[in-house]
C-alpha cells in the first residue's frame, strides 16, 4: 500500500466564473516539441527527463484554470532522481512496475504544479 499525501486547498480566493483556457500557439508547441525529441535522441534518451520538463513548463505554464495562471515547479534534476528509482523498480520487479510509471510520472507533475499568483 502506498502513502498518499492529501493536499487541502483553498479555493475560496478564486476567482469565481473566471475563465479557464490555454494560450499556448501551434509554432511554439512544434519547437518545443522537436527541441524535445531532439534532446532525447542526441542524448540515447539519458535527458528524457530535462525534455519532459521542456514539455511540461512549455504546457503547464500556457494554463489558466479560473483565472489564474498555472506554473510549473519541477526541476529535471529532481526527475531524474525519480526516474532512476523508476528503472530500478522496473528492472527489480521485471517489469511489473512499468505499468505503475506513467502514474508516478503524472503524480510528480501536478505536485510541481502551482498557481502563478
Amino acid at each position: 500500500m502506498e502513502n498518499v499525501n492529501v493536499v487541502n486547498v483553498n479555493v475560496s480566493g478564486l476567482a469565481k466564473g473566471g475563465k479557464s483556457y490555454f494560450d499556448g500557439g501551434l509554432l511554439s508547441l512544434v519547437v518545443h516539441t522537436i527541441l524535445a525529441y531532439c534532446i532525447i535522441g542526441f542524448t540515447l534518451g539519458i535527458c528524457t527527463p530535462y525534455a519532459l520538463c521542456i514539455l511540461y513548463k512549455w504546457k503547464i505554464n500556457h494554463t489558466v484554470i479560473d483565472g489564474h495562471r498555472l506554473k510549473f515547479t519541477g526541476s529535471a534534476i529532481d526527475l531524474f532522481g525519480e526516474w532512476l528509482k523508476w528503472l530500478l523498480l522496473t528492472v527489480v520487479t521485471f517489469g511489473i512496475y512499468s505499468w505503475w510509471v506513467g502514474i508516478k510520472l503524472e503524480q510528480w507533475r501536478v505536485k510541481n504544479t502551482e498557481f502563478a499568483d
